[in-house]
């Protein structure tokens, strides 16, 4: 499938870097340490704020503290963190004015991991420390979009997880998912689902981006 756009925004984790091992060790962390059931927690919490998570499986909690001290906690952790495979040739490949992030992590969070695994830290980079309505509300990728300064429906969005897909949809954009935690059924509402960031090709042209999907 071969798409054109103006810009793509990403999201971080599930897409550009794997950070699977350390979500799921410090959510075990966490709920051990408060009585709470970890296995709905593990099944929900992809792409969605830390305090919304909380909110919802922890409601007899302060959230907005919980989730500081759980998000401070992860936020220097890299144990296990590494680059997926093609994220490094695809945002060397794009040019800086036409690429962002979009993530529910936190902006030291976020910067830490780009850091860690040497992929570039974008000029517009919106995280949970941005926008008042993290995903599935639009205001992420909205946020995003209006950076790079194009409108919503010229730009595609990548995504791992349900609430980014809505997320982007509901900011206009298009969104294409990944099925990174080989579960490609929560992504049926995407535009088109692909397996891996390896099996996407950009080409950039005089008036955009040519974006080649290898699907399966």
């Amino acid at each position: 499938m071969t798409l054109r756009c103006q810009a793509i925004v990403f999201d971080l984790d599930g897409v550009l870097c794997d950070s699977t091992p350390i979500a799921e060790r410090h959510w075990r962390r966490w709920a051990e340490a408060r009585g709470v059931d970890v296995a709905p927690i593990l099944a929900a919490h992809h792409g969605r704020p830390t305090v919304e998570t909380i909110r919802q499986f922890a409601p007899h909690l302060d959230a907005e503290v919980e989730a500081r001290a759980k998000e401070r906690d992860e936020a220097g952790d890299t144990d296990g963190l590494r680059a997926f495979d093609g994220a490094a040739r695809l945002l060397t490949t794009i040019p800086q004015a036409r690429w962002a992030i979009a993530t529910s992590g936190r902006r030291r969070t976020a910067t830490n991991r780009l850091r860690h695994t040497g992929l570039p830290i974008p000029p517009v980079l919106v995280t949970a420390d941005d926008v008042q309505h993290g995903k599935p509300a639009p205001d992420p990728y909205r946020q995003a979009i209006a950076g790079l300064g194009f409108a919503p429906a010229d730009c595609l969005v990548f995504e791992d997880a349900p609430a980014g897909i809505a997320s982007a949809q509901a900011a206009g954009a298009v969104a294409v998912g990944i099925a990174s935690a080989g579960h490609p059924e929560w992504l049926a509402a995407a535009e088109t689902v692909i397996e891996r960031l390896a099996d996407v090709q950009v080409i950039v042209e005089s008036d955009g981006l040519v974006v080649t999907l290898q699907t399966r």
